[in-house]
């Protein structure tokens, strides 16, 4: 993807050139998300080998939409370019939503899913700073912890990293902190309303396989059936996830390009203002001289 490193972002935010939101429509099908994490209520369920914690929202005192889009803004007050915004505006409201659902888990393989999302929705943005910024102003809005949501994904990208397309897979006969975790969804997702189905959950599988080199097509259908996941609805909403890729890339181009187009004019300015005071200049010492 194209990084943008020039023109102020004040400047791009409120721009009128705006042809790239064309490719970001405003409801996003990627962002029709559902299911995991709230710290209101939990209980605690351990075993010789592994301790696995199960928090889930008590739907009571729902804050609205509103509120949370609010709380975004105060934490983040800076101007966000209309190309990354309008997908970040969306992605807030839907996780809202998911986020105060009774069935609410939070689930480190949604965690990698989300963070994948997030950093493919802002890569190539002007600071690294101020994308770590939004990122923890985006979480913090929905009441959760922003640290926990890094951690497991750099976690799980560890332990995928040093997987098979056979490891990965029989992850149920072997032991281990991120094993547990997949014996956890695996055991949850087998009983109905125990397990929330999300399309972050479905990138997070797809980030696991990419990460174990397991390209074979075979892989993923043997590790839904191991944990209990419908591989239709894991393999439409990465079709999804691939098209929303697809859009952004476009879409970044486009904006590059207007970045790009910009920064020539201000130069062609400049250098316009500049001939403008050296003719000034050039005409006051000819008349200077002229009337001695």
């Amino acid at each position: 993807m194209a990084a943008v490193t020039s023109v102020s972002i004040t400047a791009i935010a409120q721009s009128s050139d705006r042809k790239f939101l064309a490719l970001l429509p405003l409801n996003f099908d990627v962002v029709r998300f559902r299911g995991m994490v709230s710290y209101d209520s939990c209980r605690f369920r351990a075993s010789s080998s592994r301790m696995v914690v199960h928090c889930m929202s008590t739907a009571t005192d729902v804050p609205p939409v509103s509120e949370t889009k609010l709380n975004f803004l105060k934490a983040y007050k800076r101007p966000i370019p209309s190309v990354y915004n309008t997908v970040l505006q969306e992605l807030i409201v839907q996780q809202h939503l998911m986020r105060y659902k009774k069935s609410y888990r939070y689930d480190p393989v949604f965690a990698l899913g989300f963070v994948t999302v997030y950093d493919q929705l802002m890569d190539g943005y002007p600071s690294d700073e101020d994308r770590d910024a939004i990122f923890k102003a985006y979480i913090e809005a929905l009441k959760e912890d922003p640290a926990q949501y890094r951690a497991d994904a750099v976690k799980l990208e560890e332990w995928a990293r040093a997987q098979s397309s056979s490891t990965l897979v029989d992850f149920g006969s072997r032991e281990g902190e991120v094993e547990g975790y997949l014996k956890d969804i695996a055991e949850r997702s087998g009983n109905t309303g125990s397990f929330s189905y999300s399309r972050f959950f479905a990138v997070g599988l797809f980030r696991l396989l990419e990460l174990a080199n397991a390209t074979e097509p075979t892989v993923l259908e043997k590790l839904c059936v191991a944990l209990n996941v419908n591989k239709k609805s894991v393999d439409r909403d990465l079709d999804v996830y691939r098209n929303l890729l697809t859009k952004l890339v476009q879409a970044k181009e486009l904006l590059k390009e207007y970045v790009d187009r910009e920064k020539k004019k201000i130069e062609a300015r400049a250098a316009e203002s500049q001939k403008a005071n050296e003719a000034v200049k050039n005409f006051s010492g000819e008349y200077q001289s002229a009337d001695r």
